[in-house]
């Protein structure tokens, strides 16, 4: 298979047609077969349910190249549950978690051109999202959805290495106590946007937010979950006491590796924000960096400083650690890696 002709070092993050993107449609209480599509537009009623009383939900994963010169995943039934989940709580009918993990495969192999190849630094990135089709006017969930896969190159995370990056303590909120938190809807993100904004104007890469109910413990950033490294060595991970924090996948791998392959003491615990500075290292995890180390905290009357000229030893392994066992240059000892079978 001949791969497309691409700079793929020379790729951000940025939206590309690819050849085919996947489609499902809900109606009558049933979803269709569902097929690969070449039409990336959508066509919808200015009364479609999304436009209004916000039902969406959407995932992120990505397809790659191994040293072996395989095309594979990393957890997609974890994805797969997780928007299901998702999907529930705004009561959206889920698409099949088996049906789910069958058009990753389905829309990767259509594109399997454009999978960067192995060194590169660059991946396929995998956007599932379901939007509510119908049309709705009174409050009320719609009783028609639109379940779609679209599928883009993306280049490396972090042009020149990884390095230490600032965030801030937010002012506002990022989700309600006991709200919409704990699933991933596009509605949460628009709530962290003017923050996002407003920190990278004053020159920080992200938010720290606080617990939406007493603004004691640290939650998560606008799109990835916190990690501590206390002075003994262990690995602390915040816990939400008001439900509010982003289920990770990313994080979960991270904790198994921690203690699976690297021997690393894990605890899982609420954090207060007070306690942050006995820490020597702290990253963010999530899809698209594994892993982004925190070198500087600050808040209106607080700078925690971890350090900024290098990345820190256990952040550093554990970063190392996941994404071998995704590359295949270690072995995979949970199953996690998914192949896709490309003639």
């Amino acid at each position: 298979m001949e791969k497309k002709d691409i700079d793929w070092g020379a790729l951000g993050f940025a939206y590309q047609p690819t050849d085919y993107s996947y489609v499902s449609n809900y109606k009558d209480g049933k979803w269709d077969e569902g097929a690969l599509t070449t039409d990336h537009s959508i066509t919808l009623s200015e009364c479609a349910g999304i436009f209004h009383y916000c039902q969406e939900v959407f995932e992120g994963l990505k397809a790659y190249t191994t040293e072996k010169g395989d095309i594979v995943c990393f957890r997609p039934d974890q994805n797969a549950k997780r928007m299901a989940n998702s999907a529930r709580r705004i009561v959206m009918p889920p698409f099949p978690e088996d049906r789910f993990v069958d058009a990753v495969e389905k829309v990767v192999r259509a594109n399997a051109a454009w999978v960067p190849p192995f060194g590169s630094g660059a991946t396929l990135y995998i956007r599932p999202l379901m939007i509510a089709t119908g049309n709705v006017i009174g409050v009320k969930p719609a009783d028609e959805y639109q379940f779609r896969i679209l599928v883009t190159p993306v280049g490396a995370y972090y042009k020149g290495g990884v390095k230490p990056v600032k965030v801030q303590v937010s002012k506002y909120d990022r989700a309600a106590p006991h709200g919409t938190g704990n699933i991933k809807a596009g509605l949460n993100y628009a709530m962290s946007l003017l923050p996002s904004v407003e920190a990278h104007a004053a020159g920080y890469a992200d938010n720290m937010f606080l617990d939406p109910e007493t603004r004691t413990y640290v939650e998560e950033s606008g799109g990835a979950n916190f990690l501590f490294v206390d002075k003994d060595g262990n690995l602390v991970v915040p816990q939400s006491h008001t439900d509010s924090i982003l289920p990770s996948i990313t994080r979960r791998s991270l904790v198994d590796v921690a203690e699976n392959y690297l021997g690393i003491k894990v605890t899982q615990r609420p954090v207060r924000f007070d306690e942050i500075d006995q820490f020597v290292e702290c990253g963010m995890c999530g899809t698209a960096a594994v892993i982004s180390p925190v070198g500087e905290v600050d808040s209106d009357d607080k700078q925690v400083v971890y350090g900024m000229e290098h990345v820190g030893p256990v952040m550093k392994k554990l970063r190392e650690t996941l994404t071998g066992i995704q590359s295949g240059e270690i072995e995979d000892k949970f199953g996690w890696v998914h192949k896709i079978d490309v003639e």
